[in-house]
Order: structure tokens, then C-alpha cells, then sequence
């Protein structure tokens, strides 16, 4: 059993940090333990003893934690503990449906109308997931995954699309670090490279049927895992079958 000294040991103390960013240090360190599972869903969070392990006072922590209730990370019940949110597969399913078609049409504009630094990023990226994935490092995987598609926004300059994405990760890449496993990152390769090779052929349909059904793909996998372990997701005893859960196709 961890000692209470050791219980937050993950969080590292920020250092030479200005007043006015200690809330944003303290709110993306727990937010990273958040979404990455460390702090699992459900688990209290002990206040007193994030102060003392990152060196701050209660203010900065007392912020970031409304902050995180604020992107639906952290349930904070008056005059008791805050605790970490279960996720809501009804969430994931919005979430991912947004992405369905903002990536759909990215892709669409994208084909044809770049130069070749993006391809060239884009071949650089699948090598470093096959890298990551033969390590199993899942964290690293994670990040590179996300550039993968980030790559395609920065060429065609979609700064409002990729704020949109990115303002649903946080919940988002919970639900999926759920499911990681070494499967998963084999598949999510190929389903890469399938949409690369839509984007090499200069195949609008090729490539935007291969986003789609990688997105498919995570959310049957989501499905399935929350029908699993429904205590981890605020809504998973109320889950239908696929066919009601998400416009597959």
C-alpha cells in the first residue's frame, strides 16, 4: 500500500515559475494525470496533499481544479473531496462524431492542394508510430498520434477546425486510453496508413473512407470496452446496442 507521501509522487513540483502561471503548471499536471489515467476515473483527489507535493499553495490548486470541472474532468462537491469524473461514452460518441466530419472534410480540402513538407511530415510520423509501437511506449504513441492529424490542419492553416477538436481531447483521449493496448496501436497504424495511402493516391474517397472507419473502429472498441467495465462511465449501464450508438459508415 503507497504511503500518503507517495500517493501523488507522479506530480512533479514546477520550478522558476511567475505567479501568474503556477495555476496553468498545477492544471496541466493534473490534467495530464487525468486523461493519461493515472488519476483513474472515480479516485479522489486529496487537496492538501497535491499542495504538498507540488511546493504550492491552495489557491493555485483550488483553481485548477475548477478549471477541470470547467472541461468536465473533475466533479467538486461542496464542502467534500474532489474527484475525478467518470467518463460519458455519450460524450466520446458527440466528440468523435465531430471529428467524423471536420476530418472527413480537412481531408477533402487537403488532397491535392499541398506541397510536399507535409507528405514528407506525414512519412516521418508513420515511422515514428511503428517505433513507439515496437517499444510499447503507449504515451509516446499518443502524441504522435495526435500530430499525425495535426499535421493536416497546420498545412492548410485550419486553426478554427483544430481548436474545435482540441477543446473536446481532454474527455476524449480518456475514454480512449482505456483501450490502449498493443492491438490497438497495431491497428491504429494500419488505419493510418490507410489514410496516408488515400492521400499518396490523391484519393479523395479513399482516404476519407479510411478516417472514417478508424474512427469507427475506436468507437466499436469503446463500445465494447464500456459494456465491459460500466462502473468507469457515468452512463455505461444505459448503453445500447451499436447500431443506437453511433452513425457508423
Amino acid at each position: 500500500m503507497r504511503s500518503e507521501e507517495s500517493l501523488y509522487s507522479f506530480l512533479t513540483a514546477p520550478t522558476a515559475l511567475t505567479r501568474g502561471n503556477v495555476t496553468t503548471e498545477v492544471t496541466n499536471a493534473l490534467r495530464h494525470a487525468i486523461v493519461s489515467l493515472v488519476l483513474p476515473p472515480g479516485s479522489l483527489i486529496d487537496k492538501s496533499l497535491v499542495c504538498q507535493q507540488l511546493g504550492v499553495s491552495r489557491f493555485p490548486v483550488s483553481e485548477a481544479l475548477a478549471r477541470l470541472q470547467t472541461e468536465g474532468l473533475v466533479d467538486i462537491a461542496p464542502q467534500r473531496s474532489s474527484t475525478v469524473s467518470l467518463v460519458r461514452i455519450a460524450d466520446a460518441r458527440e466528440y468523435m462524431l465531430i471529428r467524423k466530419g471536420l476530418e472527413s472534410e480537412a481531408l477533402r480540402v487537403f488532397i491535392g492542394r499541398h506541397d510536399n513538407g507535409p507528405i514528407e511530415a506525414l512519412h516521418a510520423n508513420m515511422a515514428a508510430q511503428r517505433a513507439a509501437a515496437e517499444r510499447d511506449d503507449a504515451e509516446v504513441f499518443h502524441a504522435i498520434d495526435i500530430e499525425f492529424h495535426d499535421i493536416i490542419y497546420r498545412a492548410m492553416e485550419f486553426a478554427k477546425i483544430k481548436n474545435i477538436i482540441d477543446s473536446a481531447r481532454a474527455n476524449l483521449d480518456r475514454a480512449r486510453w482505456l483501450i490502449v493496448t498493443p492491438r490497438r496501436l497495431a491497428l491504429t497504424i494500419a488505419e493510418h496508413q490507410a489514410i496516408f495511402d488515400g492521400i499518396l493516391a490523391s484519393n479523395q474517397t479513399q482516404a476519407i473512407t479510411a478516417i472514417r472507419g478508424h474512427i469507427d473502429a475506436v468507437m466499436i472498441e469503446l463500445f465494447a470496452f464500456a459494456r465491459e467495465h460500466p462502473t468507469l462511465f457515468a452512463d455505461g449501464a444505459s448503453l445500447g446496442s451499436d447500431s443506437d450508438s453511433f452513425p457508423f459508415g
